[in-house]
């Protein structure tokens, strides 16, 4: 334990609830997670929390679409966030959720502080409503023509096309995502924070060494352009919590987001007597804060969160990191090539701690994009870490198990060459608190090289030939061991399942002060594989499976069951002949079970007349699989194949609803037989 150990508390931003964790996030709790590793291998007292962002207009309508409750389908992401993480080995402490006691008490708590102080007004505003769903449109949920560039089917808020930003009364002919209404404008009262109050504290904190340069430029920028009044309020219909002593009006996600570091830190606390949630959060503390936090979100943590902080007369961060987009072969991440990757699908094919070196090779802690450039990617980690590092410890660890019986040499034979590596400690040791983890893994490598060197200048093989060299032999091993010994020491933040394995051959716990002196008349384990070379081919099936994945959702996202966002308007008419085209058949259902890591579909064996097919529908939300074996359905029987990430769907069940629950097979009439065609 460190002498005097520092208190910190890092949060990573909170992943919203209505998605899967993908490789671009990643980056950033892995990010967090070295860091944090690398703290509490320095003995310091480190908490290490996150939560998933559960409330707002998205997930209450994406609920409705999959025909749930909001709180069964975040508590569904909820786990498969946290398998994803833990799959990745990010070592939170608590993990928890917007959408808890917690949050809504320290919501009300910071609320009705900043009304206290003066920092809460109201007024009337119009907004865009949909009067068929009789709900407010967010600006997201509104699209039309752009006023600049008149591109089609735009958001209310910018444009994809041309990048113009406006507010979606700009837009030209609006619609509603919701149910492609025209919308019309509607008076409601609306709360605001008032963010101008804060500009002279902002101003300070801003050059007090609490953000990143570039971020302390931007915030420049926006003083420039002068601050605004925060509408920290929306109206029902909200998933959200209602705003104390008001009626139908409810917090905006993004007040209650970031309180959700604290909600999930009190859930902490809650659980264990040795934490005290004041001392971290009151105004005077002397403990750290630390937000790791993608360049998107940068505005409201570097604004309105220390501003809401400061009004409440609670503490303020101590610095918010900042980093910036992952891009996959130097192009944004794409479903259709295969490069979108979710966590899950990774964690299918390869080890997680490919990626973990691959990142920390890269990052710096500056706000720049990160390429995962796959070919590079493998090439540096079987360069790096098979080659260099793990190699260095399997050309030298048979010797000792085969002709010492595991025990290394009483004294060391290269005192120089060993204090040289242990000299690096304070080098790497800034570098990694300085979050320049690319520059620490140059360190490490460099003096793997060295390592290596060295083994290659002794040549144990060529000793171990030789008569009477048995003191050598041993020497030479013991040296090449403890010096991978003080690499894998540098490295156990950023590889901590390798660091494990490497600890359980050592037959010692590895701790930063630990390798100021070389290990002698030590006995090892015999050596087992401890990393495995990344081979093209798993890497070239993620992708594929990548493809797989985003195919099945879109073929997910067509079917009756998903239930539409949007009233889509009727096709384009279509001649007899092609509707002629169209082969229906009668089905009977020979078996039906659902599909392991798929939400909507099931998985059915169809009998069409002498010939079964395979089809996937995703009509999971309103059957039970076993309830549909042996009635007969509706299939269109001449549809092209397709291929899923779960396997080949050989048709089309026919359904018909508004979709969740409310969905219905078509089912023949009583004396139809498998194979007859529907006329």
């Amino acid at each position: 334990m460190a002498a005097n150990p520092r208190k910190i508390l890092v949060t990573c931003a909170l992943p919203y609830a209505n998605g899967s964790i993908h490789l671009g996030h990643m980056l950033e709790h892995i990010q967090a997670d070295i860091w944090v590793r690398y703290q509490r291998l320095r003995g310091n007292e480190v908490h290490f929390i996150c939560a998933d962002d559960a409330h707002g207009t998205p997930i209450m309508l994406k609920a409705q679409q999959m025909g749930m409750e909001p709180e069964q389908m975040i508590a569904e992401v909820s786990k498969e966030h946290q398998a994803d993480f833990a799959g990745f080995d990010i070592s939170f402490d608590n993990y928890h959720s917007t959408h808890s006691e917690e949050n809504r008490e320290l919501s009300a708590f910071i609320y009705n502080e900043l009304k206290k102080n003066g920092f809460i007004t109201s007024r009337t505003i119009s907004q865009l409503f949909d009067p068929e769903k009789e709900m407010f449109l967010p600006d997201r949920f509104v699209k039309g023509t752009c006023p600049k560039c008149k591109a089609d089917d735009q958001y209310g808020d910018n444009c994809d096309n041309c990048g113009e930003t406006y507010s979606p009364t700009d837009l030209i002919n609006p619609k509603s995502a919701v149910s492609g209404a025209t919308p019309v404008m509607k008076d409601s009262v609306h709360f605001f924070f008032d963010l101008p109050q804060f500009e002279s504290m902002l101003k300070e904190w801003t050059k007090s060494g609490a953000l990143q340069e570039e971020t302390s430029n931007k915030m420049q920028e926006w003083f420039d352009g002068g601050l605004q009044q925060w509408d920290i309020s929306r109206d029902a219909p909200y998933f959200g919590f209602e705003i104390p002593g008001e009626t139908g009006k409810y917090f905006y996600v993004w007040l209650d987001a970031p309180i959700g570091y604290m909600g999930s830190f009190k859930n902490l606390c809650d659980k264990r007597d040795d934490l005290n949630f004041d001392e971290f959060w009151n105004k005077n503390s002397s403990t750290e804060l630390y937000h790791f936090i993608g360049k998107d979100i940068v505005y409201f943590h570097s604004l309105f969160w220390p501003a809401m902080l400061d009004g409440a007369g609670l503490r303020k961060p101590s610095n918010v990191f900042v980093h910036g987009y992952v891009t996959v072969n130097g192009a944004k991440m794409s479903k259709s090539k295969g490069t979108f990757v979710k966590a899950s699908t990774y964690l299918e094919h390869l080890d997680p701690e490919c990626l973990r070196y691959y990142y920390a090779a890269k990052l710096n802690n500056r706000i720049d994009d990160l390429d995962l450039n796959l070919e590079d990617f493998s090439q540096r980690v079987n360069s790096d870490v098979v080659n260099k590092i793990v190699n260095l410890a399997s050309r030298n660890a048979g010797f000792i198990t085969k002709r010492f019986d595991g025990k290394l040499a009483d004294t060391f034979a290269e005192p120089a060459l060993y204090q040289e590596f242990v000299a690096a400690a304070d080098r790497i040791a800034e570098l990694y608190e300085n979050r320049e983890f690319g520059r620490a893994i140059r360190e490490i490598t460099a003096l793997a090289d060295k390592a290596n060197q060295y083994v290659d200048e002794k040549a144990p093989w060529v000793v171990a030939k030789e008569e009477g060299k048995d003191a050598e032999l041993q020497s030479i091993c013991s040296v090449g061991i403890n010096l991978f010994r003080v690499l894998m020491t540098y490295l156990k933040p950023v590889m901590p399942k390798l660091a494990e394995r490497v600890e359980g051959f050592l037959n010692e716990t590895l701790t930063w002060d630990g390798i100021a002196q070389p290990l002698t008349g030590h006995e090892i384990a015999k050596f087992k594989a401890l990393f495995n070379r990344i081979d093209s081919k798993h890497i070239e099936a993620m992708v594929e499976a990548s493809k797989e994945d985003a195919a099945a959702e879109k073929a997910v996202a067509t079917q009756p069951a998903a239930g539409p966002l949007v009233d889509e308007p009727i096709a384009d008419e279509i001649e007899f002949d092609d509707f002629a085209k169209v082969d229906l058949r009668i089905a009977k259902i020979i078996s039906c079970e659902s599909v392991p890591k798929a939400d909507k579909l099931l998985k059915f064996q169809l009998d069409i007349g002498g010939e079964t097919r395979q089809v996937f529908s995703g009509i999971k939300s309103a059957y039970n699989p076993e309830d549909l074996v042996g009635k007969l359905t509706v299939v269109v029987a001449n549809l092209k194949p397709r291929k899923m990430k779960f396997g080949m769907s050989e048709g089309m069940i026919l359904a018909a609803g508004p979709g969740g629950k409310d969905l219905w097979l078509l089912e023949p009439h009583e004396g139809a037989q498998p194979g007859m065609r529907v006329m």
